[in-house]
């Protein structure tokens, strides 16, 4: 089945949360992300679905900045995230295939073709750690077939960055958000990234 809103609308999960706003990226000033201070807007919500939704399953809306987690049928929690800036991020259905803490990473090959000057030096892979583009978790996600698509939804060493589409095509939350979830998302859990509204 191919996901679009007009679907998700349908579901009755959009109308459970029509009072949502979409949030929007703070300036960032000279911090570390241990001395940024989560702003209330950005901080994790309940929800509840005004129709049954599957357990376990991420919805990601990328006009809203939010992960939507199904907890129950009719309960939940919203997320703020990041999402892929421009083309770059990709919509559709896809599982939980891989889950890793404080995870490698390494850039793509179109990555590194769009910007070598910043990629080219990490061919070869990051290590884990504070500074790494994954964060301190991260959950990879499989298409149908069970192959890796290299899209992830992961934390970030840079958590003034939720809000706002700046990626290259993986979802972000910030880090302390992405290790709540490490804990409660189990393998082979249903994700869902809705298409962005213009492309309806």
């Amino acid at each position: 089945m191919t996901f679009t809103r007009r679907t998700f609308v349908a579901t009755g999960l959009a109308s459970g949360l029509a009072t949502a706003l979409p949030l929007r990226a703070f300036a960032h000033t000279e911090q570390s992300a241990e001395d940024w201070v989560v702003p209330e807007e950005f901080l994790p919500r309940p929800v509840r679905f005004s129709e049954p939704q599957a357990p376990g399953t991420l919805i990601v809306d990328p006009d809203y900045f939010a992960l939507y987690h199904v907890l129950t049928e009719r309960r939940g929690m919203q997320y703020s995230v990041g999402v892929g800036r421009g083309n770059l991020y990709e919509s559709g259905v896809f599982t939980v295939g891989a889950k890793k803490e404080w995870p490698s990473w390494t850039p793509t090959d179109d990555m590194i073709a769009r910007d070598p000057d910043h990629y080219a030096k990490w061919a070869d892979g990051m290590p884990g750690g504070p500074k790494n583009p994954l964060g301190a978790r991260a959950l990879y996600l499989f298409d149908d077939a069970g192959g890796d698509t290299f899209l992830r939804i992961h934390g970030t060493p840079e958590p003034w960055t939720i809000g706002s589409a700046v990626s290259n095509g993986c979802v972000r939350l910030a880090n302390q958000d992405i290790a709540e979830l490490y804990d409660l998302v189990e393998l082979g859990a249903p994700v869902l990234l809705l298409p962005r509204e213009q492309g309806a």
